[in-house]
């Protein structure tokens, strides 16, 4: 075995990449992916072909269902909840049902955070704790609420920008004042 399961872990897959990490009281349904170097923390329920990237890191009490795929680097905080069906109810789900949501590369999802199915959060984009995401986010957005509104951008490191280093009038570029990397934003229409 070429990845760590706590003795407690309830593993069913069996496509788990080397390094990852999975602690206390997780459950990993069989026909799940997750990638290499991952880590997946306590009481974490991954779901029946959910897809978890490399390098992503899922806090505890996080459950990953049916239909989310996780990219790359993706931070999911504790307590964050996905959605897979836009109209629940128990005595009519079947699979027809299951709306798919794509966390894109780089995104993180603060703790106690609600995602609401059918959406795609952009790369490196920013969901603050406790919001309720019910639309696609952009790329490097930093969204906040319930709903969840654009409050600003975040960098590839995380922090908030704020300088604007160049603009046209269909794209600006800010430069991190931590990091001092450039990011390129498409200015919305």
């Amino acid at each position: 075995m070429s990845y760590y399961a706590h003795p407690t872990a309830v593993i069913e897959s069996q496509d788990i990449g080397a390094g990852t990490k999975i602690w206390h009281f997780a459950h990993v349904r069989r026909g799940s992916r997750i990638g290499r170097g991952c880590t997946i923390g306590k009481s974490v329920y991954i779901d029946i072909g959910a897809e978890i990237g490399e390098n992503v890191k899922i806090q505890n009490f996080v459950s990953v269902y049916r239909g989310v795929t996780l990219e790359d680097d993706v931070f999911v905080g504790p307590s964050a909840t996905f959605t897979n069906d836009l109209f629940p109810r128990s005595s009519f789900w079947s699979d027809e049902q299951v709306v798919p949501t794509r966390v894109c590369r780089g995104a993180s999802i603060g703790a106690n955070a609600t995602v609401i199915c059918g959406i795609t959060i952009g790369k490196y984009a920013m969901v603050g704790a406790g919001s309720v995401v019910a639309e696609d986010v952009p790329a490097f957005a930093l969204v906040m609420g319930n709903p969840a509104r654009a409050r600003g951008w975040a960098c590839y490191c995380g922090k908030r920008l704020t300088e604007v280093a160049r603009e046209t009038e269909s794209r600006a570029v800010y430069r991190c004042s931590s990091c001092h990397r450039e990011v390129e934003i498409a200015k919305r229409i």
